[in-house]
């Protein structure tokens, strides 16, 4: 491996000090770069990060999965050029144009893994700024989709998964607790992967 997301823990919460001293001690450990996620209960502050980046030279990225955007603001703000950020809210696509503008000029994609080429068109549309384009795809696409996936909880990863298989990459079925579309829903997927045509 050349790098390392470090997903935050997830059995327990903990203090910011009790975080940040976790990316730490995984930084120290490795030799690699190291990005760290702030998601759930990771929600490491402008000065935690900055003191870890003092501290460890291979932290070298930011991954944003909170959308708190004061947070985000002080961040980028605070350690500007020493990070590489990443927007990392699920559904990303949503939030690009506005995370574009807070200096996160890249996002992960999950739908990238079923409809590619329509997830390049809407990238490159974000990257040129051509408003349009990202408006049309968010209206045909992405609050259809955003419909669906908010319907249940731990959807954001069901039909990620439904998308995958609709696409002939089945990755199966979900792990308990979660739960995967309903045959409805599934088909209501199914026409709007196909509404974008060839991928």
């Amino acid at each position: 491996a050349k790098g390392l997301l470090l997903l935050p823990h997830y059995l327990t919460e903990a203090t910011q000090e009790g975080v940040a001293a976790h990316v730490e001690a995984v930084c120290k450990s490795v030799n690699i770069g190291v990005i760290v996620y702030n998601r759930n209960v990771c929600r490491l502050t402008a000065p935690l990060l900055e003191r870890l980046a003092e501290r460890c030279p291979n932290l070298i990225g930011y991954k944003d999965g909170l959308g708190d955007i004061e947070l985000m603001v002080s961040i980028r703000r605070r350690l500007g050029d020493r990070f590489s950020y990443l927007g990392g809210l699920p559904t990303a696509e949503v939030y690009a144009a506005a995370y574009k503008a807070l200096g996160v000029p890249v996002y992960s994609s999950a739908v990238f893994n079923f409809i590619p080429k329509t997830a390049m068109e809407f990238y490159h549309a974000i990257a040129r700024e051509d408003h349009t384009t990202v408006g049309k795809i968010i209206d045909d696409f992405f609050l259809p989709y955003l419909d669906i996936r908010n319907r249940k909880a731990g959807y954001a990863v069901s039909i990620v998964k439904a998308g995958a298989t609709i696409s002939g990459h089945s990755a199966g079925p979900v792990r308990t607790p979660l739960t995967d579309l309903l045959p409805e829903e599934y088909e209501a997927l199914a026409a709007l992967i196909d509404k974008q045509g060839p991928q």
